[in-house]
């Protein structure tokens, strides 16, 4: 195992696109840091400098206690799972395991212990004699997996490995991921495009956005206290909503009404009006008609429901609200980078919220929605930074 320390790593390319730039990052020992960002945010580019497989044009790399920049990957101690399974397709489950080990030159015996206890850990047991052809996806994963578990590197360092999986697979591979690095304890980087997985896996999570680092922390931090408009839409599903808003004094006047500022926030903004770009994480609204206690902690308003999704233990509520539209180039960097599919509310004015499965609320209909204002966002429209703590 390894502490894994980028200190103002840059990577410029030929043509002068900087995919990387300045880049610091602290990577415990046997920590599972997961990088997350959008399409050509520099995630993998971070990665590949990792490997050694990019030359970094600015800054140094560490592992361990050594200064690598300029070592070839096989001298970094260091095992690297990609998208595709790259598996020999003639060689056996066993032989594909067994290969790294071959090329070192380790004894037989070693790389028939190595390869069956990782065949243990990953359940490839009973699959060791089988070719990659005759095997599920996420088996072949597996088998990735298992050629770099038996090299018992310093680091692993995965590019988006469940990628190919079909969605219930990456689920369950997601379990099996997370308890094979905390049973091994191995010091691991996961780039991830998906923000679920980069929630559920990794003991802290890093995004990334245009080559910038945006902030790092625990997933629950980084929920829960964005450090920028970036951060806050691009962590959270369903997506963060966005509201335009004006502060007046010890309150916030938003499209759907006038609400208390949470105490933090209120010092922040200072004295005076003040316009902010105000976020509203979807279960953070409610069916006004289920709201038992703390009801006085925020507002009521009416809207029309567009669209109810049921989900069983939940449903998730669409409706419009009318407003002057949000500009921000973050907003519309996430826009562009899901397609539309998901996307904060921006000037479309579309809001979801994450109602009670109890709720009566149907679609077509006005529904009396309740909105928390404890746990409003507020965000500098100008520089997109979060206001308060």
């Amino acid at each position: 195992m390894a502490e894994i320390v980028l200190d103002g790593v840059s990577k410029r390319f030929s043509d002068g696109y900087e995919a990387v730039k300045d880049m610091d990052l602290d990577i415990r020992d046997g920590e599972f840091m997961i990088l997350v960002g959008p399409s050509g945010c520099g995630k993998s580019t971070a990665l590949r400098m990792i490997a050694g497989l990019e030359d970094i044009t600015e800054g140094e790399l560490r592992i361990g206690d050594k200064v690598v920049n300029d070592l070839a990957p096989r001298d970094r101690d260091i095992a690297m799972v990609f998208q595709s399974y790259a598996l020999y397709p003639h060689m056996t489950v066993r032989e594909n395991m067994a290969f790294p080990l071959k090329l070192a030159g380790v004894p037989d015996e070693e790389i028939t212990r190595k390869v069956e206890e990782a065949a243990q850990t990953l359940d490839l047991v009973q699959h060791l004699d089988r070719k990659p052809a005759n095997l599920s996806g996420g088996q072949r994963q597996r088998v990735a997996m298992g050629r770099a578990i038996v090299r018992d590197p310093s680091a692993f360092l995965m590019d988006e490995p469940l990628s190919n999986l079909d969605a219930k697979l990456r689920v369950q591979m997601r379990t099996s991921v997370a308890k094979l690095q905390s049973d091994l304890g191995t010091t691991t980087v996961y780039v991830t495009h998906d923000q679920t997985e980069a929630m559920t896996l990794g003991d802290r999570v890093a995004v990334m956005r245009s080559g910038v680092l945006q902030q790092v922390g625990a997933p629950a931090e980084l929920y829960n206290t964005p450090k920028n408009i970036f951060v806050a839409g691009f962590i959270g599903s369903p997506a963060m909503n966005f509201l335009p808003g004006q502060i007046e004094g010890d309150r916030v006047k938003l499209p759907i009404g006038d609400l208390p500022l949470p105490e933090q926030a209120r010092v922040a903004a200072g004295d005076g009006a003040r316009s902010v770009i105000v976020g509203i994480r979807p279960e953070d609204f409610e069916d006004a008609s289920l709201v038992r206690e703390g009801r006085e902690s925020g507002t009521t308003f009416m809207a029309k429901i567009d669209l109810v999704e049921s989900m069983g233990s939940e449903a998730f509520a669409h409706f419009e609200v009318a407003h002057e539209g949000v500009e921000s180039k973050e907003l519309a960097e996430l826009a562009e980078d899901s397609g539309l599919a998901e996307t904060p509310s921006g000037d479309q004015g579309m809001i979801v919220a994450r109602i009670d499965a109890e709720s009566k609320i149907r679609r077509g209909e006005e529904a009396e929605i309740w909105v928390n204002a404890s746990k409003l966002h507020l965000f500098d429209p100008e520089s997109g930074q979060r206001l308060g703590g």
